[in-house]
């Protein structure tokens, strides 16, 4: 099942990626599936916004050898 998030007003890729993903290191993966909005610097309130399966995003994390 895909998960959705639906934005606050002034939500911002990493605070989201902080607060839906535990880490704003995820808003690379996050704005990757949501190409529609990757242009958006500053959220209004109701975007509806998919996020990343994070068992498969940290699965591609843990491939590279310079992140720790």
């Amino acid at each position: 099942m895909t998960k959705k998030y639906i934005t606050a007003a002034g939500d911002m890729w990493d605070s989201i990626a902080k607060t839906q993903l535990g880490s704003e290191f995820y808003a690379n993966q996050l704005i990757e599936i949501n190409q529609k909005y990757a242009s958006c610097i500053t959220f209004d309130y109701g975007v509806e916004l998919t996020l990343p399966d994070i068992a498969n995003v940290q699965a591609a994390v843990d491939l590279l050898p310079w992140v720790t």
